[in-house]
């Protein structure tokens, strides 16, 4: 048996430590952490195809983050649908093929998960007001919120069964001003769309809308608008055919990076 001089057998050792450290960190490097997308969440696995139903007031940042989604998750696909949070609820409850559905207020969503349509307790992501829309020149002199009731005054509201709506009818109970509108309209995009096309002195739509119009209108701020807090809630749908890739788009929206978007969009963080 032949005997190792220690210099000799001190090197050996040494060199062996040295290997075996090596080879724990290439394993602790090799792929044990979930590689990250750059939205403050994992990557995902989900793939296929979605439908989310969401408020018309939405139309804007959900497109976005839509398209942000399929960039984040090759081989996904986000169909939007866009219209009044009421207008969707029947049609879900009618057998429409959604798998997320996001409200313009916690009223609508509760209607769906009274009827057992909603999978779970739904996620509140964003906040938003009342702001009163002009034409450019404001040519009624609107000035305040009580101006929208002087005679003559071509106001466009929502309809009371939608969020902006019942937004609406709170904020004239808090004023003790009660409006004669010219129309009503199915969602918050159309009031916009009548004052835009000159159809109407003013309209009461929600502040990301007066941002999202540029220069097309002008916003008037009221302070009655802080009675009419609107919260928005996201959801998956019972019905959903792919809820992985739904629970992973809700994720998205919720996450640090959608939370930018929407608040860039002028919504508020519940």
């Amino acid at each position: 048996m032949s005997i190792i001089p220690k210099p000799v057998f001190a090197v050996l050792v040494a060199g062996a430590m040295a290997a075996s450290l090596a080879a724990s960190l290439a394993a602790c490097a090799s792929g044990t952490t979930t590689p990250s997308t750059g939205s403050g969440n994992p990557e995902s696995s989900a793939s296929g195809e979605i439908t989310v139903f969401a408020a018309a007031s939405l139309k804007s940042t959900f497109t976005q983050l839509a398209k942000d989604f399929e960039v984040q998750h090759p081989g996904s696909k986000v169909t939007l649908s866009f219209a009044g949070s009421s207008d969707l609820v029947t049609q879900i409850a009618q057998g429409a093929p959604a798998d997320v559905f996001a409200s313009a207020d916690t009223k609508n969503m509760n209607k769906l998960a009274d009827q057992d349509l909603v999978d779970g307790t739904a996620t509140n992501f964003a906040t938003n007001v009342l702001e009163i829309a002009v034409p450019p020149g404001n040519p009624a002199s609107i000035s305040s919120f009580a101006d929208l009731a002087k005679p003559g005054v071509k106001v466009v509201t929502c309809a009371s069964q939608v969020p902006c709506g019942a937004a609406t009818e709170a904020v004239e109970k808090a004023a003790g001003t009660t409006l004669s509108p010219v129309s009503e309209e199915s969602s918050v995009t159309d009031v916009l769309g009548k004052v835009t096309s000159g159809e109407a002195d003013a309209g009461l739509v929600y502040v990301t809308d007066v941002k999202s119009a540029g220069d097309k209108v002008k916003g008037i701020p009221f302070p009655e608008s802080d009675e009419a807090v609107n919260t928005y809630p996201i959801a998956t749908v019972g019905t959903s055919k792919n809820k992985e890739l739904a629970a992973a788009f809700i994720s998205n929206i919720t996450s640090e990076a959608g939370k930018k978007v929407l608040r860039d969009a002028g919504f508020g963080t519940p």
